[in-house]
């Protein structure tokens, strides 16, 4: 089996163990049990075998270490000052970080010591809103564990350490607010209505709680108060607070507010911490960061494709090798749209929906880079990228749960079919179009799909096959590893055509897209090696050499084409809602 790591560079949901979401758990356990070698290679085979594994990022783990370790020693300040007193802790969430994680810069500022708390939510593994897929497979619940560990070793470099209990965030932070006499309770805002609701939930628990005078960083004396929960904006790269618009005015097409903020808006600089942050609250049992089984989940080896390495230090190792090791900023726009290997792309999206990753570093060191070796289309492409992201979370804000119904947030009514067998051929990569098939293939077993990829899956799905646009976004939920809701769902209401966007019938041609996209049949005969015998020009199209085609396609004119993007970069999943979502 031939072993390679990325030559460059990448859910926010977590872990899982209800017996009730097992139904669909073959197709999404984690693989495990592979050696990774790494490579210095500056560009990727022409063709390479069905058996690769490449590990992303393509660094061992000194090297990653000693990346990280410059990157905080470059963002650490010496002049910031402590004027807190008291115990507040951090109530981490989607912010699996320590760099630019202003949550625990204000908790630092505010008190005399941190406590940094992780909570295993029960609900986080439960089922899909609609139709019963686990919320957290077993590929992202892997990922998320190791962005746990990562995350705990950083804080405990800093003179901290990460509390992680499991429960209900409403159950455990005001049970230990009260324990430790905790003034403030720091956290990132989510903009979804699960999320929201966990907010007000945790907000009232902490009413609860009274603190005596002599506890907290109250300045009366003499008066008893609550702790507080104070929630902070950070998972963006434009602050919401910066934009030039009110979120009821944000433009329902993306090029009006891409101009709008780039006009008017500055990007708000990395919050630099101080390169210690002790101490920590005396606690005989910080918890520890459970296995996959301990999740009720199976570990299987990986077979091919791409791994990716959780955590924060990974995700700065990412950045140092696709920017400067590997030098491929320069031609990212040139070649995102590819579909095999792990450097087509920058593939920082894993990362950004964990938290482990700041947008606002990715865009200073985009700017560095500019500044010390070249801009060009494509440095700004990156960032043009990171501002459809920012976009779907801000609209998420706007439309609501409208993002998670049938119609979308433009009520469309449309006849859409939720005929099991038909999408089970999809999500399982046996519809007949080796295209198609592979892409599904590729996100069963990585977790991850090129953006290419997705928009044309989503394309067939709900264009050739009629089926409920929501069927694939909650099997995207379950599946991939940068799920976040903003993003995956903003993206299949804008590839469905129900979306903020006035223009609807985006239709990816199958045969266009793989004459333009997959030539030569690498990217189908890597994951679906059955058709590696065929010539070339017939992998993407072989005929009665391969499996019965399950639907016609709705054009089968490969200039009836329309290139729009389904959903830009998909740099993340996606789902929420108030309450009980939707």
């Amino acid at each position: 089996m031939a072993i390679l790591p990325s030559s460059s560079l990448l859910s926010q949901r977590k872990l899982i163990y209800p017996s009730s979401i097992f139904a669909y758990s073959s197709h999404i356990r984690f693989r495990l049990g592979f050696q990774i070698m790494n490579s210095t290679s500056k560009s990727e085979p022409k063709s390479v075998s069905s058996s690769t594994i490449y590990q992303v990022p393509g660094l061992d783990s000194h090297e990653m270490d000693s990346i990280a370790e410059k990157t905080f020693e470059r963002y650490s300040s010496k002049t910031v000052k402590r004027n807190g007193k008291g115990i507040s802790i951090v109530w981490y969430r989607n912010d699996l970080r320590v760099l630019d994680n202003e949550a625990l810069f204000k908790a630092w500022v505010s008190s005399e010591a941190i406590l940094p708390v992780y909570c295993i939510d029960p609900r986080l593994f439960e089922t899909t809103y609609c139709f019963g897929f686990p919320k957290t497979g077993a590929l992202r619940a892997q990922f998320i564990i190791e962005c746990l560990a990562d995350l705990k070793k950083n804080l405990m470099k800093k003179g901290l350490d990460l509390l992680i209990q499991r429960g209900k965030p409403e159950d455990i932070l005001p049970s230990l607010a009260k324990a430790f006499g905790a003034h403030t309770v720091y956290a990132h805002k989510e903009t979804c209505s699960e999320e929201l609701q966990v907010e007000r939930l945790v907000t009232r628990g902490l009413r609860g709680v009274v603190l005596s005078p002599a506890q907290g960083n109250s300045t009366s004396s003499s008066s008893t108060h609550n702790p507080k929960l104070e929630l902070i904006w950070g998972s963006t790269m434009y602050h919401l607070d910066d934009l030039p618009i009110s979120i009821s005015s944000l433009p329902d097409v993306y090029t009006q507010f891409r101009k709008s903020v780039e006009a008017k808006c500055a990007i708000r600089g990395c919050i630099r911490l101080p390169k210690s942050l002790g101490p920590a609250p005396s606690i005989d049992d910080w918890g520890h960061v459970p296995s996959i089984e301990q999740l009720g989940l199976q570990s299987e080896k990986a077979t091919k494709g791409m791994r990716f390495l959780g955590g924060e230090t990974a995700a700065l190792s990412r950045v140092s090798e696709y920017f400067w090791k590997k030098d491929s900023l320069k031609v990212y726009k040139e070649t995102r749209n590819g579909m095999l290997g792990p450097d087509y792309s920058t593939k920082f999206s894993p990362w950004l929906a964990s938290g482990s990753l700041s947008p606002r570093f990715i865009y200073e060191e985009v700017k560095r880079y500019e500044k010390e070796r070249l801009a060009n289309d494509s440095t700004y492409w990156v960032l043009f990228e990171l501002i459809w992201r920012d976009y779907f979370r801000f609209l998420s804000i706007k439309y609501g749960n409208s993002i998670f119904h049938l119609g979308g947030p433009r009520k469309a009514e449309r006849g859409w079919s939720q005929e099991q067998k038909l999408f089970e051929s999809w999500r399982n990569g046996c519809t007949g179009y080796p295209l198609i098939d592979a892409n599904m293939k590729e996100l069963s077993a990585t977790g991850f799909m090129s953006n290419r990829g997705r928009q044309i899956v989503c394309s067939f799905l709900v264009r050739d096959m009629g089926i409920d646009w929501r069927m694939g976004a909650e099997w995207f939920e379950t599946c991939l590893l940068d799920y976040d809701p903003c993003s995956n769902y903003g993206n299949w209401t804008y590839g469905a055509g129900v979306g903020n966007d006035p223009r609807e019938d985006r239709y990816f041609s199958i045969p266009k897209q793989a004459q333009t996209y997959d030539p030569e049949g690498e990217y189908v005969a890597y994951w679906l090696p059955e058709l590696l015998a065929l010539p070339r020009d017939k992998r993407n199209f072989p005929g009665k050499s391969y499996i019965e085609q399950v639907v016609p396609l709705k054009f089968r004119n490969t200039n009836r084409h329309h290139n729009q993007s389904v959903g830009r970069r998909s740099k993340s999943g996606g789902r929420q809602f108030q309450g009980h979502r939707r």
